[in-house]
């Protein structure tokens, strides 16, 4: 599995509301930062996640933009993502663009995420982005690249 194969199949996990911590290393060095929060090692980041799940339902997520770049060992990408759910506590629906970068290793059981930041897309104004400016065309495979 290609590292964009990675990322479309833990997209695919969200929408369907099943554990995501499976796709993260087990390292206490890895970074996940939400719109809401900052974790840092293995077991913040399965909790948060897991708390997630449980809080959060009708998930949709749109990938406008992926961008991979896989280096053998060691992968990184970039993403527009229009982002909706349910607080199951609230009832409040979210529905916003948001941007995504990380990096990711390969490991014995493939592709995990050891850097993932996700934050909100605004405009200028300080305003949520609406959904509509997103670019609607998507890279389908890993994109090569010379140097860094």
């Amino acid at each position: 599995m290609s590292p964009t194969e990675r990322m479309r199949e833990y997209y695919e996990t969200l929408r369907q509301g099943d554990p995501l911590s499976r796709f993260f290393a087990e390292s206490p060095g890895i970074v996940k930062c939400g719109i809401s929060e900052r974790l840092v090692g293995y077991d913040a980041v399965s909790a948060g996640l897991s708390e997630q799940t449980k809080t959060t339902d009708d998930w949709v997520v749109e990938s406008h933009n992926l961008s991979v770049t896989d280096r053998g060992e060691y992968a990184w990408f970039g993403d527009v993502v229009r982002m909706a759910w349910t607080d199951t506590g609230t009832g409040v629906e979210n529905d916003f663009l948001s941007r995504w970068s990380g990096a990711m290793e390969r490991s014995d059981d493939g592709w995990v995420f050891v850097e993932m930041h996700v934050s909100r897309s605004v405009g200028r104004d300080g305003q949520a982005q609406p959904v509509e400016t997103a670019n609607s065309e998507s890279s389908t495979t890993d994109t090569p690249s010379e140097g860094v």
